[in-house]
């Protein structure tokens, strides 16, 4: 595995940079000075908002990509690099669809931003961690004046066994995304990291033999298409550990800095 030629770093968020507790380390930080000296383009690819991404990794924000809301949004020092939504009578559609999964909370994941109805405050102050900006609506119908990026279904009940089953009839016109244990998104069936990421690729002159990524969910399956040297966590989705060529560490024990001190070693020893 010869790392000295990387290029680009994409990284997925939730279990991957975090940790449990949503934080990224200041070891992180210190290792971006390292990359950004060396030329590496790092991407920050992530089902979260745009705004709650930058929140988390605010000290380096203006010197990153963000591929926000599972690949619908790529946006660079606050502007905008492309938008994949979902047109309202198709949105329209999956609110009726999403009313018959009941225990079943709804987020609308807008360009400005997210949506919900009153789901009471335990739910509010869960969904505040992934969401910087947002509103609660009377009804979720009734919003007009924003793109419809995302639709995301949280459930206690479980993603996988649950919402899964109920909508993968879509899959056909859609993208439908088992994004965490309890959490499924909807969204335009080019709207993924790895699609999001092609275009930086594109955009950058930089090969998937010369790409990095890490993830740890089905949402980032596309994206480790797009790298020669894609990395699964050690607490990644079992989907997740058969598409990747490598593994690392559990975002608990600091994988992608694992790797990343590899990588810059490698760079230099070149």
């Amino acid at each position: 595995m010869d790392l000295s030629h990387i290029k680009m770093v994409a990284t997925d968020m939730d279990g991957t940079l975090l940790n449990t507790k949503g934080k990224v380390s200041r070891h992180f930080f210190e290792l971006f000075e390292e990359l950004n000296d060396l030329g590496v383009t790092f991407v920050a690819a992530s089902g979260r908002q745009y705004y709650s991404i930058i929140d988390k990794l605010k000290p380096i924000k203006d010197d990153i990509y963000v591929i926000a809301e599972n690949g619908a949004l790529t946006m660079h020092q606050d502007r905008e690099l492309q938008t994949t939504e979902i047109d309202r009578e198709t949105y329209l559609e999956l609110l009726d669809i999403t009313k018959t999964l009941q225990g079943s909370q709804v987020i609308l994941c807008g360009r400005k931003k997210g949506y919900i109805e009153d789901y009471g405050q335990d739910f509010v102050d869960m969904f505040t961690e992934y969401y910087g900006r947002y509103e609660i609506v009377q009804d979720l119908s009734q919003v007009v004046d924003d793109q419809y990026l995302k639709i995301a279904i949280c459930n206690q009940k479980g993603s996988e066994q649950y919402l899964y089953p109920a909508l993968k009839h879509l899959e056909n016109r859609l993208k439908v995304k088992v994004s965490g244990e309890i959490w499924l998104d909807l969204s335009h069936n080019l709207a993924n990291k790895g699609h999001a990421l092609q275009q930086l690729q594109e955009k950058n002159n930089i090969l998937p033999e010369e790409t990095m990524v890490f993830g740890d969910y089905n949402n980032d399956l596309e994206m480790m298409t797009r790298a020669k040297y894609s990395f699964a966590m050690e607490n990644a989705h079992p989907n997740v550990k058969a598409i990747a060529n490598y593994s690392t560490k559990s975002n608990n024990d600091n994988g992608v800095e694992h790797m990343l001190i590899k990588m810059i070693e490698a760079k230099k020893a070149r």
